[in-house]
């Protein structure tokens, strides 16, 4: 029997925030907390927790959305050729969260999609699409336009198009974000990146 069909609707609710939250918390502490050559390990461990969390939940974005951002961090330990696979499983994952709640979770599903645009190799080897990034990280501020993730990526993807003056302005508003609930350590380890970003930044224009 399904598990929705035993749950009253607030509790399904519930449990699903519940399962969400410690995919997130398992997700900051290896990202930013365990060292580098533990972490391809923990990730797979961790997408397997995580598809089981989307298979239990089948008609919530939510779930969908962190284990593409698991499995996109999978991939990124495991790097090179190897990772493909694992960057258009993630894809799938995404694609699947927008058609059901695209705005799920602030509209990361647009912004974790946009990341992969950019961050994947083009055509003949990859799906990689600079154009169609950048439609997706402006479509995921659009939704969340203070949010520290969304101003990031968009920073970040703006240097590596050359275009430093304009990523510095995205760049410093995701350095002054709020803060968000329960996610000190994400938010911790991702000022950090942004500050580094913004070195970069400044370097590209002197």
């Amino acid at each position: 029997m399904a598990l929705g069909a035993v749950l009253p609707p607030e509790a399904h609710a519930a449990s699903v925030d519940d399962a969400v939250a410690e995919l997130q918390r398992d997700w900051e502490v290896i990202r930013y907390q365990t060292p580098a050559a533990e972490r391809e390990r923990r990730f797979e461990a961790l997408a397997a927790k995580a598809h089981r969390v989307s298979e239990t939940f089948a008609q919530r974005a939510e779930p969908l959305v962190w284990e593409g951002i698991i499995v996109s961090s999978w991939a990124g330990e495991k790097g090179g050729l190897g990772a493909l696979s694992l960057v258009k499983q993630a894809k799938g994952l995404y694609e699947q969260a927008m058609g059901i709640d695209a705005r799920a979770l602030d509209g990361s599903a647009y912004n974790s999609l946009g990341v992969l645009y950019y961050k994947v190799p083009g055509w003949p080897v990859g799906f990689g699409d600079k154009k169609k990034a950048r439609e997706l990280l402006l479509k995921a501020l659009e939704i969340n336009p203070q949010g520290i993730d969304p101003n990031f990526f968009y920073g970040e993807f703006l240097l590596e198009t050359n275009e430093p003056q304009q990523a510095l302005v995205y760049l410093e508003r995701a350095l002054h974000a709020p803060s968000r609930p329960g996610r000190q350590i994400a938010d911790a380890g991702r000022r950090e990146e942004v500050r580094a970003l913004i070195d970069k930044a400044r370097a590209r224009l002197q």
